[in-house]
Formats: structure tokens, sequence, C-alpha cells
């Protein structure tokens, strides 16, 4: 019934809900409650605390993490055992708290209602619990009142509703009682009234068509219901990663036992070779370095007014290759603003407004507008607010203006008039549509005073009218008179309701929600980075191209209607092309989306309404509005703007990207070494010497893969890294990139370790503990060269990160501690003398050519 009842008579809507304006009975609402259910949105499906907390631990990371710290109990090291389960139960903690966090969104939904609302039964205006509405109701709404279901309005008196939660439309609409086209959208549906807007003016009554799920609010429930959250691709390939290097772990162990016993060692001692190799190819800190990285980022990402609520969707922002916007308040400043004056043949811009010298006719404009209007500063209707902070702004005081010149009486607004008036004394102001002002006008005020109103001077205000219109300026004509004899009054009442045609016409006064100054350079810098920018926005297709064009977006406009008509891989070709979607509804914009991201697009959409929910939750990275965003598009967001502000999209991908970079340094850090321990433990083994046990091993990840490696989620941003295109959503972390590095490393490493076990074995037929000593601390430091090294690679400063120098500093002091002190007895290392250090500088200074030669082909990949 609610999509007919647009189109249909009241009579009609009425007759066909069984229902008329004096609403129903008490026992028929009762009946009608119990066959159609209470007027809220249900929740679907929901996962209990106990769901979301094993859903931390369903990765395969994790479990390899699980396995190796059971290894590690095997092998003795009970220490190692509890450090990897404090990593574990860790990120399980957090990741629980950010899921729980996330399933307000329908909750937020519920709470979109009036909790009373005023209703007509058995004859009598009551108020009731918004839930017990049922169809056919007639509800009584009042300026301040919230919408509790979607109406057909019967009658309504200067009506105006904000409907922006729910289509987009920057500002209030104008409510009627006649019935409009069947295709108009939902914007544009002036007959009807929703479930969770605002009434901002006037009174209405309405006989209820939807309630509960059947609303508009409650089809975007069913559409949050149904989306499914989707991993980021970080979080995918970290999935990736710990399944290969399970599978890895588990082929290794089954290929190392048999073949070293087949060899005449030990079953004991091949077990124990087997653990070392296990231990030594799972990167224990990983986890923990991601998530400290991530956390670092969301921190500097806060204090840059970007509230991150998942935190994988920090380093997901890196690879966005397409922003869906919303125009208003994103790209705009959310507020109506005198953008230009018209006075008799002149233009004047907001920069003569505000200067020091404010032209006559333009301050007997703003005072008429001031004067005329119900707004203040601070509050009101957005055009009527708009003119009066035009008049502060240009140096009125309004304050005084209005206490000098009180009104005494006032024709008020309608959207039937479509104009209002006040009198102030002898004085009658009016403003309103420019056609109704103009039709009301015998003179045009002019540069000499007051003149006739001739039929070229009228034509030529239509035509200055057609100009701001085709600007997108929303336009209001001013007008006055010193006669107040031209009021008119209803002989009942006496009230005032109409002027005779006798006004003078002051001036067109054009507004509009203006660009941000900041942001038509913030659209130039990621479209520099390889970042498509499009417009969706329930504003009209005028508006939408007029701020596209001033922010240097294109000009391809698709209505939402032109979306809705075209087939899936119509609209596949199209979205590629268009730059701005205008009139959208909910379901147009997550169709945009997801035709976007079939095409292989990572897509990071915005949005501030309930209409903005479904498509913040489909979206790879959704980003709601902090200052006027509804708490359901918050709570289905990835990330929350706190300035509302487009720029801070642009500063949040290159952080996005910056921390990617740091991701992959250490991933790529660890890897490398990892590969480069089990080679050389698994080729020393095949010639019977078993170097660096599981002891040596897990002091060598907890020294790498521990401070250090954190660090270097403290690394700063590369300069170049908006320069770049988007990274390939469909190319893994580890690429080829990365696979070049960890095999030319690797092998660099394998091969320099194993000459060094050569030279310092001399011969014998076993591993001497100085031998092992000599290859444990060789390799630390070794793997610290190859740290900067890689820096390098991702262009990082050397000296730019004193974290990292500290950890560096810091872990070589605890290598020394395991060499020199009673702790040689764990670690079964011996101290080492001067020429043994001069023998491992050798070594790095003989390394270090060879990984610049590595990470140079890599660069050139």
């Amino acid at each position: 019934m609610s999509e007919a009842a647009h189109t249909q008579p009241t009579t009609d809507v009425l007759s066909r809900l069984d229902s008329e304006s004096a609403g129903l009975s008490a026992s028929e609402a009762r009946t009608r409650r119990d066959r159609y259910g209470e007027n809220e949105i249900t929740r679907g499906s929901e996962r209990t605390p106990l769901d979301i907390a094993v859903a931390q631990f369903d990765s395969a990371l994790i479990w390899v993490l699980v396995a190796a710290a059971i290894l590690s109990v095997w092998a003795g090291n009970a220490i190692d055992a509890v450090l990897i389960a404090v990593i574990v139960v860790g990120n399980g903690l957090f990741g629980f708290v950010q899921d729980y966090r996330a399933e307000g969104t329908l909750e937020s939904l519920r709470e979109l209602t009036a909790p009373t609302a005023t209703v007509r039964r058995d004859g009598q205006s009551v108020e009731v619990d918004a839930t017990e509405l049922v169809p056919g109701d007639v509800i009584e709404l009042e300026s301040g009142d919230v919408v509790p279901a979607d109406a057909r309005l019967i009658d309504c008196q200067s009506l105006e509703v904000d409907e922006a939660a729910l289509t987009g439309e920057s500002t209030p609409v104008s409510k009627g009682t006649d019935p409009v086209d069947a295709d108009a959208p939902l914007a544009e549906r002036e007959s009807m009234v929703y479930k969770g807007t605002n009434v901002t003016r006037g009174s209405g009554v309405a006989v209820l068509t939807a309630t509960g799920m059947d609303t508009e609010v409650g089809a975007i429930a069913r559409q949050l219901a149904g989306t499914e959250e989707t991993d980021t691709p970080l979080q995918t390939e970290l999935d990736t990663l710990g399944r290969t290097l399970g599978i890895g772990v588990i082929v290794l162990a089954a290929l190392v036992v048999p073949l070293l016993v087949f060899r005449g060692t030990e079953l004991v001692q091949a077990a124990l070779t087997a653990i070392s190799l296990a231990v030594a190819a799972v990167p224990e800190g990983l986890p923990a370095v991601v998530t400290l990285t991530l956390a670092l980022g969301v921190r500097k990402m806060a204090d840059e007014n970007a509230l991150v609520r998942r935190l994988p969707a920090v380093e997901a922002l890196g690879s966005v290759d397409v922003i869906c916007t919303d125009k208003t308040g994103t790209l705009t400043e959310g507020r109506m603003s005198v953008s230009r004056i018209w006075v008799n043949d002149a233009v004047v811009d907001s920069d003569e407004m505000y200067g020091d010298a404010l032209p006559d006719r333009v301050a007997t404009v703003l005072r008429a507008g001031t004067l005329c209007s119900d707004a203040t500063l601070e509050a009101g209707d957005p055009t009527e607010r708009a003119i009066v902070m035009a008049a502060d702004e240009s140096g009125i005081d309004v304050e005084r203006l209005r206490q000098d010149y009180p009104r005494t009486d006032e024709i008020p607004f309608s959207s039937e008039r479509k104009w209002m008036g006040t009198v102030h004394d002898d004085t009658v102001y009016a403003k309103g549509a420019p056609e109704v002002i103009l039709s009301k006008c015998a003179r045009v005020l002019t540069d000499t005073g007051p003149a006739d109103l001739t039929p070229d001077r009228a034509e030529q205000i239509k035509e200055q009218v057609g100009t701001f219109a085709d600007d997108a300026l929303r336009v209001l004509a001013v007008a006055y008179t010193e006669d107040v004899d031209v009021v008119e009054r209803d002989d009942t009442t006496g009230d005032a309701d109409d002027v005779s045609d006798d006004l003078t016409f002051a001036g067109l006064v054009g507004m509009i929600d203006p660009a941000r100054e900041e942001v038509a350079d913030a659209i130039a810098a990621t479209e520099r980075a390889g970042v498509g920018v499009k417009m969706v926005t329930g504003d009209n297709v005028r508006t939408a191209a007029a701020i596209a064009g001033e922010l240097g977006l294109g000009q391809r406009v698709m209505e939402g209607g032109d979306v809705e008509d075209c087939s899936e891989d119509t609209l596949r070709d199209r979205v590629e092309s268009v730059d701005v979607f205008a009139r959208t509804s909910p379901e147009h914009k997550v169709r945009v989306l997801q035709a976007l991201q079939v095409n292989g697009h990572t897509v990071a959409m915005t949005g501030d309404g309930v209409n903005d929910a479904p498509a913040l939750k489909n979206a790879d990275i959704g980003v709601a509005m902090g200052v006027r965003g509804t708490d359901v598009a918050k709570q289905a967001s990835d990330v929350i703007l706190l300035d509302d502000n487009y720029a801070t999209i642009e500063r949040a991908i290159e952080r996005g990207r910056a921390i990617f970079d740091n991701v992959w340094k250490f991933v790529g850090y660890l890897l490398s070494a990892n590969v480069a321990e089990v080679a050389i433990v698994f080729i020393a083994s095949l010639f019977g010497y078993l170097v660096l046990p599981a002891v040596q091993l897990l002091w060598i990840n907890l020294l790498t893969d521990g401070l250090p490696a954190l660090a270097l989620g403290a690394d700063p941003k590369s300069g170049d890294v908006m320069q770049r295109p988007p990274r390939d959503s469909d190319r893994g972390i580890v690429d080829h990139d990365m696979l070049a590095l960890i095999g030319g490393t690797g092998v660099i490493s394998t091969l320099v370790m194993l000459g060094l076990l050569l030279v310092t074995l001399a011969g014998a037929s076993a591993v001497t503990p100085y031998a092992m000593t000599m290859v444990f601390t060789g390799f630390v430091f070794l793997e610290f060269e190859k740290l900067y090294v890689i820096r390098w690679l991702r262009e990082t400063p050397t000296l730019s990160n004193r974290w990292l120098a500290s950890a560096v500093g810091g872990s070589i002091l605890l290598q020394l501690a395991v060499l020199y002190t009673p702790l040689n007895v764990y670690f079964g290392t011996v101290p080492l003398g001067l020429v043994d250090w001069g023998l491992i500088g050798g070594v790095l200074l003989l390394a270090l050519p060879l990984y610049l030669a590595v990470a140079s082909g890599v660069k050139r990949l």
C-alpha cells in the first residue's frame, strides 16, 4: 500500500485502508495490531557474545601460533609458549571488542522512531506509544515531531520535513496533499511522510500506510540484516599466509624426520630438528606486529579527525581505488549560504557583500529578508538562516534590527502560498518564490529609488532567476512596501492572509550549500594517486552537477531512476564513466557500489543518513560522518570522519598506504628471516649438523620479530606514497616484489651463514658450542642489517625512526647478555673475542652489497 499511496487521492487512500479522517476505533486498532504486529524494527539473527569470541580464533595464522606454542612446550621452552599464548589471547580480545560494538547497527535502527505519537482514536486525539500504531491510524504532526511510520498526508499547513537522513535531500521538503507521479523518487513524494524523518515547520494530519518492517526504514533494516561482514584485503592475505605456513610446517616435519632417520640420525635428534624447523617457520610476532602497527595508525588517524571502528580498515584504506562520496556536508559545508544577490541589473557576490562598503540596495535586501524570517543565527529554516547569517556577516546587527523594527503582524508561509509576509508598524516585508513575489509587485528598487515594474524589467528578473537556477542556486525574492494598507485580512478572523499587488521588488537572493575550500585540492590529490572520485547523492541533478563542476569532478551525470532501469551488465559499463549519481535511493547506492566491486574496484563509500547504512556496510570501507551522521550510519561504518570533511578521507588514504608500506616491510623482514632459518637448519641437518636449536631460533625470532619489527610500525610515510597507483586488491601481500626479496635475501643469508659455519667448524664432525654461537650471533646481526636495507627499498630515510634505533640497540644488548652472562648456559653459547667479532663484521660487510643488489632489483620490478 505504501508504494502506491503517493499517487492516489486522499479519499482513495483512506478507503483502501478502511479508515477515515477521524481515525480508527480502539478495538479496530487492537485487531490490526494482532494482524500487522508492532510498529518497530525487528532484529535479524544475532550473534551471541560467545559466537563473536569463537570467531576471533577462526584464523589459520592463529592456529599456526597455537601449534608453535605446543611445540615450544615440547621443546622445554615454557616462557616462549606463554608469550605466544598472550599474543593469541590479546588479539582475540581486541577483535571481540570491535565486533561486539559493531553489532549495534540494527539496534540503532530500532531506536530511530518516535517514542510516542498523537493519533486519532474513537474520534479523539490521544497520545500512544509509537509501537502501537497500525496501518489506517490517523496521526497528527507538529513542528519538532519525529514521524512514527510511513504515512499519506490528508491535510497540512505550512508543513516541512527534514528527510536528509532518508533521502539525502539537503534542505527540508515542503509537503502537500496532492498526489504525485507514480515514478517520483522518494525525495519528491511530497504527499508522503516517512518513519524517522523530522517535522521542521508547520503541522499536518496523515494516515499510516505502512508500519514496522514494511516502512522505508524497515526495508533498510532488512538490507543491513542480509549484509555479511567482509574481510579486508590484509585479513584475507594474512589468513592465506597462515594456512600456507601451517601446511608448510607439516610437510617439512613429515619430510625431515624420516630423511634424517634414514641417514642414521637418532629419532630423538631427528624430532628435535623437526621441532626447530617448525619453530623457525612460524613468525610468532606477526599478529602482534600487525595489530600494533594498525593501532598506531588508528591513533594517528584520530589526530587527523578520522576515527577507525575496525582495526584492519586502516590498511584497507590504502588499497581503495574508488571513492563514492556523499555531497552535502562532505564535499560541501553542510549549510546554506548566500552566494549572490541581484539588485536591479547588478549581481553582487559574497566578496562584495561582506566587504567594508555594503551597497545600500544590498543592505535593503538583507534587512528585509532578516525581518521577514523566523530564523536566528543559531537555528531555524536553512534558507532563512542563510539570509540572517549573511546580514550578520555583512555588518548588520540582527538583534538590534529586530528590536528597532518589531513585528506587529504576519502572513505565515505555507506550501500553497510559497511566500510569507511580516508587518513592522508602517512597513510590510515579503519573501518567497520569485514568480509569486514578482506577481505581487508594481515597482522595482533601482539605484535612484523605486521605479515602475515594466514588462521588460519583469522579464529581466525572470531571466536572472533562471541564471541563478542554472548555477544550482536556491532563489528567493524579497519585496517591501511602506503602505500597510496593502495587507488583506480574512473577513471572519481578521487575520492577515494576503497582500495586494502593490509591493516594491527589492531583489533576488541566491543560496547554495557551498563547496568546502580544501576539497578541490583533496580530490585532485586522490585522483593523482589513482583513486577515482564519484559523487553519489540524494540531491537533485542540477545542484549535484554544479558542485561537481566547481570541485573539478566530471559532468557525466546519471539519475537514480536510470540506475534502477539498468541491467546488471549495463550498469557495470556505465559506472566506469559516470561522475555523478543524483537522486539516488539506498537501493541505487548499493547497486552502484556492487557494480564497481564486480568490476574489480576496492570502494570506499561515504554517507551520513539512515539511507546510506546499507551502502556503508556493503562497501569495502564504509565512511560515516561524525558531526551530522546518524547513529545507524556510524554503526554500519568502518571509519567515522570527526569533521565530516572529504579532505580527511584523502589524508586517511595516505595514512592507509603508509601503514601498508610498514606492514609490507615487516612481513618481508619476518618471512625472509624465517626462510633463511629453515634453510640453514635443513641444509646443515642433511650433513649431520644440528645448528640453531629450537631455543636459539625462538630467541632469534623474539629479537627480530619483537621490538625491531614492532618499531617498524612507527616508520614515517615515504614521500611518494600518494604518487603511486592504488595497490591491486587481487595482489596478495606476498607479491612478486616480496617473493623476490624473500628469495634473494634468504639465499644470501643462508649461503653466508653456512659459510660462517664451515669456517668456524674447522673440520669438526659435530657442531661445537663456538661454531653454534658464531652462527647464532652472526644471524642476529645479519637480520638487523637486512632490516635497514628493506626500509631503504621503501624509500624510508635511515635515521627517521628513533624507536627502531632504540629497539635494535636494546635487542643487541639482549644478545650480548646471552653471550656474556650466566644466561649462556641456557642458550648453549660461549663468549666471543675481538677476532670473532671481526669475523662477524666481515660477514656483514660481505652481505651488505648483496642485499642492496637484491633490493635494487626488487625496486625495478
